[in-house]
């Protein structure tokens, strides 16, 4: 497969596995390996932002070296604000205060970066972007990585929205929609992996307002190994290049622990300049 300025770049979520994907898109601004295209889901798009924004490092501190200062992740956080982690912490205080985030490169970029959100009347995902406006900017990226239940659901543009991965947890098939048949993936699995949980229905009281959404997250895990199974398929096929963890994977959503995330970034940065020097 060859890389060029038609080639999207796709990124998968994975809550605190993301660093992996901070490192390796730490990689490539080191490298000046930058893609027209990209499409980015949950803590993929949070990545992402810092990526079109050109600011190395900043996902890495973010994740790792304010999560150790601010404890901004757990149980605790959820009883103490309904949600998993600190949501004025992490989307206004970092971007505009602690860990400040370039607004003006990140609107000048030309290239196009689109975030997934879940539509909770629909149960269908969004794409979207924005040039201009830093509020919705981050209000997308919020919804982005809003995961159900254990988040509260953020409107982007008056519309209830939640975690993109809900529905299109690598989507890989839009950027393929969107004239970009070929496509760097950045997984935060190991190949072969699969969900061995089991779908349910969801029952009517829970989010009983969003009757598409409760269908949408009955179908979560069946819709989330179809796609692990779909792109593992064009890996084989040769139409998207997959940068994945290759060591075992030991960081889940909501770890902690410094030294493990520390790891993974190492690793995605090493396999992220592996590309760079084979590809660019």
């Amino acid at each position: 497969m060859q890389i060029d300025r038609n080639t999207g770049l796709v990124l998968e979520g994975g809550g605190m596995r993301g660093v992996f994907t901070s490192g390796v898109l730490d990689a490539f601004m080191k490298y000046e390996c930058h893609f027209k295209y990209v499409v980015a889901v949950s803590a993929g798009a949070c990545n992402g932002m810092s990526y079109i924004s050109r600011q190395p490092r900043r996902a890495r501190i973010s994740n790792i070296d304010m999560l150790v200062k601010y404890d901004y992740l757990g149980l605790h956080q959820f009883f103490n604000h309904g949600c998993i982690y600190d949501p004025e912490l992490l989307y206004d205080k970092f971007p505009n205060e602690i860990v400040p985030f370039d607004y003006d490169t990140y609107f000048k970029n030309a290239a196009t970066f689109e975030m997934v959100t879940t539509n909770c009347l629909t149960g269908r995902a969004e794409y979207l972007s924005e040039v201009s406006d830093r509020r919705r900017a981050i209000d997308i990226v919020h919804a982005s990585s809003s995961l159900p239940y254990v988040c509260k659901i953020i409107n982007v543009d008056g519309v209830p929205m939640l975690d993109g991965g809900i529905v299109d947890s690598i989507p890989v098939m839009r950027a393929v929609s969107t004239g970009h048949c070929c496509n760097v993936v950045i997984s935060t699995r190991n190949r072969g992996y699969r969900n061995q949980g089991r779908d349910r229905k969801i029952p009517p009281f829970i989010y009983s307002e969003y009757p598409r959404l409760r269908v949408a997250l009955s179908h979560r895990i069946d819709a989330y190994n179809n796609q692990l199974e779909m792109i593992e398929r064009m890996e084989d096929e040769g139409s998207v290049i997959c940068i994945r963890p290759r060591r075992m994977m030991d960081v889940d959503r909501l770890t902690k622990d410094a030294r493990k995330l520390e790891a993974l970034y190492e690793e995605g940065y090493k396999l992220g300049c592996e590309f760079c020097e084979k590809y660019m």
